[in-house]
């Protein structure tokens, strides 16, 4: 069995790696989903929808970037259990550290919908009372969905998108062939799923962010959560398997064509 090929800096102590990653999942969350509750109450003229979609996923996409861009060099910058579950599958990270990115990431996220919460407190008179009697911008399906879409149709979106956004991080972030412009290769992708996730299904691609909103969304978010966790945690796992065998494959030239011979490559 190979080591995990990480590119998390070797300097780093898990600590520090952990913080990393609950200040960026913090980061993501409280704006994020801030722009989401206060955008969408606060200008929700006629006509308005289109541009409050706009900024909400331009929120999370620069939130993303601003995340990655201050702590990728010292955790890896996954900032969502999906992303972390990707990266282990594709053997950049120790299956051993995954719980712990995952339990850092959902309390960095909760502490951030708590902090908004606090904001809410002090806000227009019943503002908070109304945002969570509407879901506190929590992700689901039927009356939680801004398009009313049903189950089915969140699920797929679930999948198809959290496949693209890991599909782009294992890209931009490959030990061996990353970008310069990785953060903001990762963070536009993530604007561009929640252009697709906001109508559907409220966003989301990150159970962390799922979590953090349903908590404070009353008992449909909750109990429509398991979908938000099982399915792009299953898609990251599989995008995960199929980069490092489609990918990540080293060729190997033979005795023979060393030589000048014609030998065929063999895959190892």
């Amino acid at each position: 069995m190979t080591e995990p090929r990480t590119s998390v800096a070797a300097t780093a102590s898990r600590g520090a790696r952990l913080t990393a990653e609950g200040f960026g999942s913090f980061l993501i969350v409280f704006i994020g989903v801030g722009a989401s509750l206060f955008t969408a109450t606060l200008y929700a003229d006629p006509g308005a929808g289109s541009a409050v979609n706009l900024t909400v996923a331009l929120a999370f996409g620069i939130a993303l970037l601003a995340a990655f861009s201050s702590f990728a060099g010292i955790s890896g910058g996954h900032f969502s259990p999906a992303v972390t579950i990707g990266a282990a599958a594709a053997g950049r990270l120790p299956w051993r550290d995954v719980l712990p990115y995952v339990l850092a990431q959902v309390v960095g996220a909760v502490i951030a919908s708590t902090a908004l919460i606090v904001v809410g407190l002090f806000g227009p008179e019943r503002w908070l009372e109304r945002v969570q009697d509407a879901g506190f911008a929590s992700t689901g399906w039927g009356t939680l969905s801004p398009g009313g879409f049903g189950m089915p149709a969140v699920m797929v979106i679930e999948a198809i998108l959290t496949v693209l956004l890991v599909l782009v991080f294992l890209s931009v972030t490959h030990p061996e062939r990353r970008t310069a412009a990785g953060g903001v290769a990762i963070g536009l992708t993530f604007a561009a799923v929640q252009f697709v996730a906001i109508p559907v299904a409220g966003g989301a691609a990150n159970p962390a962010r799922s979590i953090a909103t349903a908590i404070y969304g009353g008992l449909d978010p909750l109990a429509q959560l398991w979908v938000f966790l099982i399915f792009p945690a299953v898609a990251a796992a599989a995008i995960g398997v199929a980069y490092r065998a489609l990918f990540d494959g080293t060729v190997q030239l033979s005795e023979r064509e060393s030589d000048g011979g014609a030998s065929p490559l063999s895959r190892r």
